[in-house]
């Protein structure tokens, strides 16, 4: 889907200490410029004039977490696009996040400042792959997570988020067959929960999540053992949570089994000294705001997403100045998936994201 608009296409006069900035294409992604307050300054500027607002994941690196209008997971991000009154949109995440973004406000320009920024989670499952699965279960209905391609959602009855995952299921007829997708780490939790034997789960995962292992998790509560546990339902240590907490290796209120959204709740209340956080590394960094007298540290400090950190200063400032690159989303395909995602927000408990 195209939009006309006699906005222009890049915005120029920069500062005069970025005059000759230079980015450089590199394997991972656009480098050449330090995210100096200089840069904080242009990017801002930038932002200004093109009528932008800057939306950044919460596992985006700090900097560009630090100079965005709006920090949070991809769902209430994309809600917050669809409200701010400005032309564009840029966010900064994963391609997935910025077409949900462009599925809830079409008629805003959305802009990703390195289109090559996928997702393993996403990616795991194509829309031909669900058409073939719909087609083994041709009266289930599918609930797909919301890190998924608008074309998967297209072709999803219920979007859920994970936190909202078990009331989206939950709220389903109990004799009805439930196609979940693509995690399956987050299947295993619903099915966990809602105890259900109709529920196929989609073998997707996120390799970031799914790396941070039972093993590890075992180690770093028996190296911390005052420590809270805040685990994301994508993690493949997940399951090795809950049995620590079965065993009494852990005091069971100290794991919590949580979205992005929920751990920053969590974080402002909890009374632990401590906080062991199995989920991207970028996380971090708003936890730590959020509760700067606590002492977060991640259960694997090496789980970092290369796709979100593609996001560099240098790909921000290229696409402020040049106005790329553009998410765009078919007419039809944004209506169907933008009906899943409206489902979802019908059963009452919308959640924040993923």
């Amino acid at each position: 889907m195209s939009i006309t608009s006699d906005r222009p296409a890049a915005v120029t006069a920069p500062a005069a200490g970025l005059l000759d900035a230079e980015w450089f294409d590199a394997p991972g992604g656009y480098t050449g410029v330090e995210p100096t307050q200089e840069w904080a300054d242009e990017v801002r500027r930038l932002a200004r004039a093109r009528n932008a607002t800057l939306l950044a994941h919460n596992y985006q690196l700090p900097a560009i977490q630090d100079v965005a209008d709006h920090v949070g997971d991809s769902l209430a991000l994309s809600r917050i696009a669809a409200e701010v009154d400005s032309d564009e949109i840029i966010f900064c995440g994963v391609h997935f996040m910025a077409e949900t973004a462009k599925i809830l406000s079409p008629e805003k320009r959305v802009l990703i400042p390195d289109e090559r920024a996928g997702c393993s989670l996403a990616d795991s499952i194509t829309a031909d792959e669900l058409r073939a699965w719909k087609a083994e279960f041709p009266d289930a209905l599918v609930v797909s997570y919301v890190n998924t391609t608008a074309e998967v959602k297209g072709l999803t009855d219920i979007c859920c988020t994970s936190s909202n995952a078990v009331d989206v299921v939950a709220s389903i007829d109990p004799d009805r067959d439930v196609l979940f997708l693509p995690d399956q780490f987050l299947g295993a939790h619903v099915k966990r929960e809602t105890g259900r034997d109709n529920i196929h789960i989609w073998a997707g995962e996120c390799h970031v999540h799914a790396g941070i292992n039972g093993d590890e998790l075992a180690d770093q509560a028996a190296s911390h053992p005052d420590a809270d546990l805040f685990i994301h339902p994508e993690c493949g240590c997940a399951t090795s949570a809950l049995y620590l907490a079965g065993e009494g290796a852990v005091p069971e209120d100290r794991v919590k089994i949580l979205s992005t959204g929920g751990m920053l709740d969590a974080a402002r209340e909890t009374g632990a000294k401590q906080v062991l956080v199995a989920t991207e590394v970028g996380m971090l960094h708003q936890l730590r705001k959020a509760a700067p007298g606590v002492d977060f540290q991640a259960v694997n400090d090496r789980a970092s997403c290369p796709y979100m950190k593609m996001i560099t200063p240098a790909a921000l400032l290229r696409c402020l100045r040049e106005g790329r690159d553009e998410v765009f989303v078919d007419i039809d395909v944004a209506e169907r998936a933008r009906k899943s995602v409206e489902r979802m927000i019908a059963i009452g408990n919308p959640g924040s994201g993923e």
